[in-house]
């Protein structure tokens, strides 16, 4: 005889057997209790963490009759009588479990609600349980609006979904919604140890642990991944044969990289790889165990008291946590997170580990102390006289996040630095300006002063009224085309940067108007010409014209562009 499967097997039969939804669990035993009892639920959440059996639970509640065939609606269940046993076996005829992934059209939706108006057969309630209900087509949706609404009083509704974003707003508000959690990893290795002691299977915590970790949160996943394991170890599920059956990486690997990176032993890294590859790990999960490693470390360096005691690795953890700069802790995890995606690039997982292992070591910042393990060798030179750490530089561009290094030491900088006479670093000064005060050529001005962002913007937006000198002093009177730029700081700012430009202190007045001929009128005018033109050439093309009269053709608006 086929065994049942654990996931099958151990589901839960009433609510105090649920494990994880205390929220959803007291809700519903109090509206159970009250007879305060809604028309429609919605269960949300992701895969393996209830739904479906909050759903059945349900329903036995509402229609339970006790043992002795004389009970009424509670919050407990008595898993004897015709309803909860004709449910927990699946053929109840008063509740029907309908998949919206095959039945998603209007029709099914139609012949469903056909079917509601009449009473139950047996039970006191009909309830219909329509799991993963966002496939449902929009036609679909607007068909049982109203039903939902206002149901026929023998009739309740349940929804399941795990994309609840796809359910309009006019569903949503007609349901109770509860979120479903996912299951913590502690709660997951409880109910483990619970089955697997009743169904006499020995077995190791940390096994355990590592199958809750690899549940992601869904307690079907876990127990699936443990009837595998049981499978697979054929005796007592332990720690070995759980990472050997999933490809998970022993936890002294990562503990013996971190070593590696401390000391500098590049031979050591790639001694690890090798013997990685010799047992078949899987170098992806290597990775994101290494970053949920120093994330470990990085709040015990932060918080040292959230490492809690009962972690397998919180010795190790409190250990390198001392030993590292919190600045290594943040460059490692980002090189393990961004290296994790790249792996598929790589020529093959080993290599992309190893990459990812050897750019740790090679990109690793100063220490911040004022010592620099960077070789003199690998000191670049920069104007001035000083050095910076290649490694340093190279850190600042590790994948798509920028990584300050910390600044070369000044010992390091005076032994290293060239003999040579230091060169110049300040920017080039602006082209000789071609000054005239009798035709001020504003335009020119304004175009090649030196600045950058909303400043250039006003600069553009500008059109000279009047220009007067006294002296070395002179006031322009200008109209700005967007008043709104030319805020006192920016006008502040661009009266300096035109000072300079032109070696005279230069005082600028802002004037109501129009500016018709400023940079950026010119420009949007020359712009709209050669549309103009575009447009034109394409509406006179010979061509054109003989497809707009043989085949009905037309031109999309707006999809001429001139060349440029």
């Amino acid at each position: 005889m086929t065994a049942l499967a654990l996931a099958r097997k151990w589901r839960p039969r009433d609510f105090s057997t649920l494990v994880g939804q205390e929220h959803v669990v007291k809700a519903l035993t109090h509206a159970l209790d009250q007879q305060r009892l809604h028309h429609a639920w919605l269960f949300t959440g992701t895969r393996g963490v209830g739904k479906t059996t909050i759903s059945r639970i349900l329903a036995k509640a509402l229609n339970c009759t006790g043992a002795d065939g004389q009970g009424q609606m509670t919050s407990q269940p008595c898993g004897k009588c015709p309803a909860c046993t004709e449910i927990d076996a699946g053929r109840y005829v008063d509740y029907i479990e309908m998949d919206a992934a095959s039945n998603r059209g209007v029709d099914d939706m139609a012949q469903l609600l056909e079917k509601a108006m009449y009473a139950p057969s047996s039970a006191r309630f009909k309830v219909y349980m329509i799991d993963e209900v966002h496939m449902l087509t929009g036609h679909a949706f607007n068909a049982m609006l109203k039903t939902l609404e206002e149901p026929p009083p023998h009739v309740k509704f349940i929804l399941a979904t795990t994309d609840p974003q796809k359910i309009p707003v006019t569903v949503l508000s007609r349901c109770l919604q509860f979120n479903l959690k996912q299951m913590p990893v502690p709660s997951i290795v409880e109910h483990l140890e619970k089955i697997l002691e009743s169904e006499q299977v020995k077995s190791e915590i940390g096994a355990l642990r590592i199958l809750a970790k690899a549940a992601q949160g869904s307690m079907r996943d876990a127990l699936s991944l443990t009837d595998q394991a049981i499978a697979y170890a054929a005796g007592p599920v332990s720690e070995s044969a759980v990472r050997a059956m999933l490809g998970t990486l022993d936890e002294t690997y990562l503990i013996q990289i971190l070593d590696a990176l401390r000391t500098g032993d590049g031979a050591a890294l790639i001694a690890i790889a090798d013997e990685m590859a010799a047992r078949s790990s899987s170098f992806s999960l290597a990775l994101q165990d290494l970053a949920s490693l120093l994330q470990k470390i990085a709040v015990g360096q932060t918080v040292p008291s959230a490492v809690l005691d009962d972690w397998p690795e919180a010795t190790e953890v409190r250990r390198l946590a001392s030993q590292f700069n919190k600045e290594d802790i943040q460059l490692y995890y980002q090189i393990a997170i961004t290296s994790r995606p790249d792996l598929s690039l790589a020529p093959d997982e080993q290599t992309g580990f190893t990459m990812a292992l050897l750019r740790m070591l090679a990109f690793k910042p100063g220490d911040g102390s004022g010592s620099s393990k960077s070789s003199p060798s690998n000191q670049t030179p920069r104007a001035g006289g000083t050095s910076i750490s290649s490694a340093a530089k190279a850190a600042a561009n590790v994948a798509t996040h920028s990584v300050k290094a910390a600044p070369a030491p000044q010992a390091a900088q005076t032994q290293s630095a060239p003999q040579s006479a230091p060169q110049s670093t300040a920017a080039p000064k602006a082209s000789a300006v071609i000054y005239n005060s009798e035709d001020p050529d504003w335009q020119s001005w304004m175009k090649a002063l030196p600045v950058r962002g909303l400043l250039q913007q006003l600069a553009f937006q500008t059109e000279l009224q009047n220009w007067s000198e006294q002296g070395d002093a002179v006031k322009a009177t200008v109209i700005v085309g967007m008043p709104q730029l030319a805020s006192k700081e920016n006008v502040s700012r661009l009266q300096e940067a035109l000072s300079n430009h032109l070696g005279k202190s230069v005082t600028i007045l802002i004037e109501a108007g129009k500016a018709n001929h400023s940079i950026a009128a010119v420009e949007a005018k020359i712009k709209q010409e050669k549309q103009d033109g575009a447009e034109e050439s394409i509406a006179n093309d010979d061509f054109v014209k003989t497809i707009q009269t043989e085949f009905g053709a037309t031109v999309v608006p707006g999809s001429i562009r001139p060349i440029q």
